[in-house]
């Protein structure tokens, strides 16, 4: 009899420990880690694609080949996707696991890059004045004396100085409520600010969620919609891709996930590449982009203590030699790199990154930088 009671006594604590536990930490505890191919778990919304513009195809490709250290490296990480392109030919790429050109990842954190892209859009479209506007002009939850100082160069630059904790590894962070949890926007206007803005830089994930409802404030338009039209459709992306959402018909997950293909995620370096023209078309302030590829020399880092080189607009800026070479970045990974000098773009996908840092940026990217760098001076 004592025996049945306490097995009664443990369903009904397990039973009440379930029920009690948000939702988002039981996905975080059924899924265990984030995944490049999380598209299939989640609600999405399409980013449509317009007219497709095909990459050309160089003479000389896939006629140079990896040397040992070079996929050595490759390997480790799980890549799935390595791709060059040169003069908008590719001239290289190789894909693992089963994943081909239309294969779809997830572009985790390298997807704040292209969020930053959406806001100098609408500036360019005069939706936005400029990046030194009051967040309260756009937020008007935030319409108090706490965030008088909080302007969108702040969320860019990662120097807001709200209360946002980056943590990957506690199913109860923010991080983690925000990619399995059903409330994105409104998690991010939960937050307080803490520290004064423009000062320390600090990478927060609830920023460039932030930056979202700005842009879907000021444009009127879903953050899919906006990105179709000033980014998707004008590149001439052969694939429609796919935002994750928060819940069916809720909010992009702006921080994260956008999912795509290499060859299309290649496009968005063309941007950077162009000054901010698509086609002979500013659609971009060309002062924008230059100020998003400039190191925030201005701020501090919260953990070095030292002015900032490695950050502008949700841009990460790695040196290579005497080159500063902009690229976007994911958690796993997921690099766009912006060769300007070679006019090449180099985007890897993949599973891992190195958990080691070189002057803030993962060990391996120099290896991917190096490697393309290497094919195209053999050329």
């Amino acid at each position: 009899m004592l025996k049945q009671f306490r097995i009664i006594l443990i369903i009904l604590l397990l039973g009440f420990i379930y029920f009690s536990t948000p939702n988002y930490v039981k996905k975080s505890i059924i899924y265990l880690f984030p995944g490049i191919e999380d598209y299939t778990i989640f609600a999405n919304r399409e980013v449509e694609a317009g007219k497709y513009k095909p990459w050309y195809i160089a003479k000389d490709y896939m006629q140079h080949t990896l040397q040992p250290n070079e996929r050595d490296t490759l390997e480790l990480y799980e890549s799935v996707a390595y791709i060059i392109i040169q003069n908008d030919s590719i001239i290289y790429e190789e894909y693992w696991d089963d994943y081909n050109e239309n294969s779809l990842s997830n572009s985790f954190s390298a997807s704040k890059s292209i969020v930053s892209l959406l806001i100098g859009a609408a500036i360019q479209d005069g939706l936005i004045k400029d990046v030194n506007e009051p967040v309260t002009n756009y937020i008007p939850e935030f319409n108090n004396t706490a965030y008088n100082k909080l302007c969108i160069k702040d969320l860019l630059t990662m120097s807001s100085g709200l209360n946002w904790k980056e943590s990957y590894s506690n199913p109860f962070s923010m991080t983690t409520e925000a990619y399995y949890g059903d409330h994105i926007n409104e998690l991010a206007l939960s937050l307080k600010p803490i520290e004064v803005p423009g000062v320390e830089f600090k990478y927060l994930s609830g920023n460039t969620q932030l930056l979202a409802i700005i842009v879907e404030n000021a444009t009127k338009k879903t953050l899919s919609e906006y990105c179709s039209e000033k980014i998707w459709k004008p590149l001439g992306a052969k694939h429609t891709a796919l935002w994750s959402l928060d819940k069916e018909n809720g909010n992009e997950k702006a921080y994260c996930c956008l999912n795509s293909n290499a060859r299309d995620f290649a496009r968005i370096g063309k941007i950077i590449m162009n000054k901010g023209k698509i086609n002979g078309v500013q659609i971009f302030p060309e002062s924008f982009i230059s100020e998003s590829i400039t190191p925030a020399h201005y701020l501090i880092d919260s953990q070095t203590k030292q002015p900032v080189d490695f950050y502008g607009y949700q841009w990460w800026l790695i040196q290579s030699g005497r080159d500063t070479i902009p690229y976007a970045r994911g958690i796993y990974g997921q690099y766009i790199f912006v060769l300007e000098k070679e006019n090449a773009i180099v985007v890897r996908l993949g599973h891992k990154r190195s958990s080691q840092k070189v002057n803030h940026h993962p060990s391996e990217t120099y290896t991917y930088i190096n490697t393309a760098k290497r094919i195209l001076a053999d050329r």
